[in-house]
């Protein structure tokens, strides 16, 4: 019985171990632009004194987020690079694709792992695949949050693909 547990435990840190580093390699990288925010961070955000009431909505949210992970590169190499690594992590971790756009030479994807209700989102995982000049966007966020909440919190910090969460938080 004890090795029994011993081995689900294993299976459990080991994938929780592999969800945050798969992403990880892309840091430090030339021609990749990295933006990382950790729960620290988030619980210093959620400690600031909220005056109006929108202020106070993105206050709630940062609470239940744990991690954001952004990477953007213009280079086609690491572009194809990133979308790889996303799609094996897509299938390794059995997210749902919530949306996909094809627009102007840009296909957006737009993948998430349910929480305890339908509207809630336990992670969240979007690529955007630029081509020509347009930059690829990889974006992977945990937490427990709803998806309307999170494209008003990635227009307040002019993230890029606000635009396109926002289509996905309608649908």
């Amino acid at each position: 019985m004890r090795k029994i547990i011993l081995i689900i435990a294993l299976v459990l840190v080991s994938n929780t171990l592999f969800a945050q580093s798969v992403f990880d390699k892309f840091d430090n990288q030339d021609d990749i632009t990295t933006i990382i925010v950790n729960k620290k961070m988030f619980t210093m955000l959620s400690k600031v004194d909220a005056k109006d009431k929108q202020s106070q909505q993105y206050i709630n949210l940062i609470k239940k987020l744990d991690n954001l992970k952004v990477f953007v590169t213009a280079n086609d190499k690491k572009s194809d690079d990133m979308k790889a690594v996303a799609d094996k992590y897509v299938k390794s971790v059995g997210l749902e694709e919530l949306m996909r756009i094809n627009e102007k030479g840009k296909t957006v994807r737009i993948y998430v792992k349910s929480g305890a209700t339908e509207s809630q989102v336990k992670e969240l995982l979007m690529f955007i695949e630029g081509s020509g000049k347009e930059e690829s966007v990889l974006m992977s966020l945990t937490g427990n949050f709803d998806l309307d909440e999170l494209s008003a919190l990635t227009d307040k910090m002019n993230l890029p693909g606000g635009a396109e969460l926002k289509k996905a938080g309608k649908k």
